[in-house]
């Protein structure tokens, strides 16, 4: 009887990972990144045509995909720009906001809806990969050396072309929508 619970409990986050928005009424972002909430945010779709949110725990279990509504339209519309300049590339969110924002390890940022951390672009021999991104959690120990080959595995590298595509895009659809982004954080010996 065990096995059959856990069997549909497994089921159902494999399956339930919703590709529709959800949330509504006018999203508020109320104090600062560093201290703040969220009110009415929009869960990110799970899955589009060239991105996803990167892992099924954080997104449905301890629900970390909340944004405010308009950061969720600039960046639905920036994915839109990049299918048109880059159609093969896939890209992977990796954490956004709680639902009603406020802190979130071990973050210490993060708490009012206007924050994203997109997975950084990587090659692999030279083509788009993404297979040590899905590590989880353990993906934040990834390091890289000077010449920006990941330790222990040398044939993976950051794409620096698509990252740079990626911000171009954002900052076109902000333009367009008459929005402000403050920061794009890489690390600084990037």
């Amino acid at each position: 009887m065990k096995k059959i619970f856990f069997i549909l409990i497994a089921f159902s986050i494999v399956n339930c990972a919703p590709k529709n928005i959800k949330g509504s009424g006018k999203s508020a972002s109320k104090g600062s990144v560093k201290n703040g909430t969220l009110e009415n945010g929009r869960r990110f779709p799970k899955k589009g045509d060239n991105f996803k949110y990167f892992s099924k725990w954080t997104y449905l279990i301890n629900s970390r995909a909340w944004v405010n509504s308009k950061v969720l339209e600039l960046t639905l519309e920036a994915y839109k720009e990049c299918k048109k300049t880059m159609p093969d590339r896939n890209f992977m969110i990796v954490e956004c906001s709680n639902k009603k924002g406020g802190e979130m390890w071990p973050h210490r940022t993060h708490q009012n809806g206007t924050s994203i951390d997109f997975a950084t672009p990587l090659t692999k021999n030279n083509k788009p990969f993404h297979g040590d991104q899905r590590k989880g959690l353990f993906h934040y120990g990834l390091g890289f050396d000077e010449s920006d080959c990941r330790k222990g595995n040398k044939k993976v590298s950051t794409d620096f072309e698509t990252m740079a595509k990626h911000i171009l895009a954002l900052e076109k659809c902000c333009k367009i929508k008459r929005y402000v982004y403050q920061k794009v954080l890489l690390k600084i010996n990037l």
